[in-house]
């Protein structure tokens, strides 16, 4: 706490380096031909860093309660875990398979 009995806050230019230093870094990420799984566990793993650091410090949630904190950690927690499970349905070629592109047909709507 600080001298007069306020609770300091965050240096916000501070955060904001770390947060563009990971965009950089997730940028750096993608540039590589790095697998494809490897890559996006990365990248999520970034984001939620990403993702903490502004629910903590431009949220404000650092200096609540740690009951607002719980309710705001377990849905976080639960999307991304449903990100990661749905990936591998998202990511599979397989999924276009069988479907069959449709005809290109050109219809003139100037004729009368």
């Amino acid at each position: 706490m600080a001298e007069n009995g306020h609770k300091e806050h965050p240096k916000y230019m501070y955060i904001f380096l770390w947060l563009a230093v990971l965009t950089a870094i997730e940028v750096g990420i993608v540039i590589p031909d790095l697998p494809k799984a490897l890559t996006i566990i990365l990248l999520i793993g970034l984001a939620c860093a990403k993702a903490i650091l502004v629910a903590a410090y431009f949220m404000h949630l650092k200096l609540e309660k740690r009951t607002l904190a719980v309710i705001v950690i377990i849905p976080f927690f639960i999307c991304v875990f449903l990100v990661i499970m749905l990936m591998p349905d998202l990511t599979s070629d397989k999924r276009h398979e069988g479907i069959e592109k449709p005809a290109a047909e050109v219809v003139d709507t100037n004729s009368q």
